[in-house]
């Protein structure tokens, strides 16, 4: 009887502890299965168009230690092989004529639906299991429970803020750092509440009303005054980068094309989603803050900074290379498994025990991917962050005394300061 075979794709952006999965599940289906086991390099890339070459065997050898680097030993990539109906048949007939018998895929809501779309499309000839990664955290897994790479890069995300402060402190100047996070906050907050960053704003904070480009500046200017009428002039904001997709195409392209041309072009990827590097959001707002100071005549240094590409690819902390272990062993595991017979899976851990969630209770059938965990600003965790942040509130425009020393720092009258910043509290 011949040996059972199975193949690693990793799909989407990089996240710390990737070479964690591909490790355990290799030294698992090699040493402790007999299986064969396959790497397929840049995800679906090559698979798309029946290349067999990049569909490398490995070896305890290849994947002993890779598990505490960052990275990923096979590379990554976003082809979407589901996009349409050859591509998909492609990459079942490679995976026939190399008798693959099983697949892991490693990488986001969008590699999840390609995954669920590879078993439904091979009628079970092909079990699959999916473990989901993401620095953003923003996968609907059970609650508390971390999308693997988030932890590592928090924890860098924090060192990095950390420098900045203190280089904020020094020279006197306002950083607004712009963090990762597409779809949700889970990121910038989590930063910039361990890093205790000077506030933080994230999308999921708008409740009555979206995001607009006035009301995150007034935000802005708003903490700066207050900052400074208590003598400090500088802090560090940290943004979350979903507040360009929660602001919207519309309200980038009401900015006027010319002045739009600045901050780069409004491109998607193949997933339809805003390509968010594109669009300096960091240097958008910067403009927009100093505009606003300068008309009330503030003098202050401001520089905006991006982190992101910098968290994605380090070495995981040992929270990560643990938990990575554990979802990898899992995934083959799962294979193993009679449900894995009757319905692909994506791999979670809830108190240290497997708990596999079928692609048909993740997915939406019309976007196709995961719903989206949002940061639950109800919770006593978000209203922790904001109490000891530094921005206005409503004691601010409420009390006479806050008042009268806001509208002082801010070099304008009281009924004017009380006027114009009332609108962005509590939105």
């Amino acid at each position: 009887m011949s040996k059972k075979r199975l193949a690693l794709v990793v799909g989407g952006g990089p996240a710390p502890g990737i070479n964690g999965v591909i490790s355990a599940v290799t030294i698992e289906a090699l040493t402790q299965q007999g299986w064969d086991v396959f790497g397929v390099m840049e995800g679906f890339k090559h698979l798309v168009k029946g290349d067999k070459t990049q569909v490398k065997p490995l070896t305890v050898d290849d994947v002993k230690n890779v598990n505490i680097k960052g990275g990923s030993i096979l590379s990554t990539a976003r082809v979407n092989p589901a996009k349409n109906e050859q591509d998909l048949q492609t990459v079942l007939r490679v995976f026939k004529e190399m008798d693959i018998s099983y697949l892991v895929t490693i990488g986001g809501d969008d590699t999840a639906y390609s995954g669920s779309q590879v078993y439904k499309a091979g009628g079970g000839s092909i079990r699959v299991a999916h473990v989901p990664k993401t620095i953003d955290n923003d996968l609907p897994l059970p609650p508390s429970v971390p999308t693997f790479g988030f932890e590592t890069a928090r924890q860098i995300g924090v060192n990095l803020v950390r420098n900045l402060m203190e280089d904020a402190k020094t020279s006197r100047r306002w950083f607004f750092v712009i963090s990762m996070g597409r779809a949700a906050g889970h990121l910038a907050l989590g930063i910039g509440k361990a890093s205790a960053a000077t506030l933080t704003i994230i999308p999921e904070e708008f409740r009555k009303a979206p995001p607009t480009l006035e009301s995150l500046c007034e935000i802005l200017v708003g903490a700066i005054i207050k900052r400074r009428s208590k003598g400090q002039d500088y802090g560090v904001a940290v943004l979350a980068e979903g507040l360009v997709e929660a602001l919207g195409e519309e309200a980038l392209v009401a900015m006027g094309e010319a002045q739009l041309a600045r901050y780069g072009k409004i491109e998607r990827d193949p997933h339809g989603h805003l390509r968010m590097a594109e669009v300096d959001f960091g240097r958008m707002i910067k403009d927009q803050v100093a505009q606003r100071l300068k008309a009330l005549g503030i003098s202050m240094t401001l520089t905006e900074k991006e982190i992101g590409y910098e968290l994605r690819c380090a070495d995981p902390v040992p929270f990560d290379a643990e938990y990575t272990r554990d979802l990898g062993y899992s995934a083959v595991k799962f294979l193993l498994s009679p449900e894995s017979a009757q319905y692909g899976a994506i791999i979670s851990l809830v108190d240290g025990k497997m708990k596999p969630l079928p692609f048909e209770t993740m997915l939406d059938p019309k976007t196709k991917r995961m719903q989206t965990r949002k940061v639950d600003v109800t919770g006593e965790g978000y209203e922790c962050a904001r109490r000891y942040m530094i921005r206005l509130d409503r004691r601010d425009v409420e009390n006479p005394e806050n008042i009268q020393r806001l509208a002082k720092a801010g070099n304008m009258d009281e009924k004017t300061f009380v006027e114009r910043f009332s609108k962005i509290i509590d939105t």
